[in-house]
């Protein structure tokens, strides 16, 4: 069970784990031993609530694809154990991201002073400008 927060987690029977070789350097053991994980996680198969499959399927994130299919391939370390916690981390704050709810914002007036300061400064740039034209002859 991956435990996302106190009301969601996700059985491990839903994450699909596979063990692959790490990309870069490394020496032999890169050559010899799968260390590095790619996660496939689908969200409209999961047993997620709606709303959180829904959050999910709209998020802007690369590692989402057009199907619905969270990709994570975790290759940091040199340990297989280590790039699996890693990849199941990250899978968690995906979820995370897309649970917290974004406050509403309440629309508010600007003070008296700041509109005073502001339409002084719109006067003292405007001075400013008026006076790099041409000079006049009087």
């Amino acid at each position: 069970m991956l435990s996302v927060s106190d009301q969601i987690s996700i059985p491990l029977t839903e994450i699909e784990i596979q063990a692959i070789r790490s990309q870069g350097s490394g020496g032999q053991n890169v050559n010899k031993v799968s260390t590095a994980i790619h996660l496939r996680f689908d969200i409209k198969t999961s047993s997620l609530p709606e709303i959180y499959k829904e959050k999910l399927l709209t998020l802007k994130d690369s590692r989402i694809s057009s199907e619905g299919v969270v990709n994570i391939k975790a290759q940091r370390y040199n340990s297989q154990i280590k790039n699996k916690e890693d990849a199941l981390n990250r899978l968690a704050e995906i979820i995370k991201h897309a649970t917290v709810q974004k406050k509403a914002r309440r629309p508010t007036k600007p003070t008296k002073a700041s509109e005073v300061r502001r339409l002084q400064g719109k006067a003292i740039h405007s001075r400013r400008k008026s006076l790099r034209g041409k000079v006049k002859d009087e």
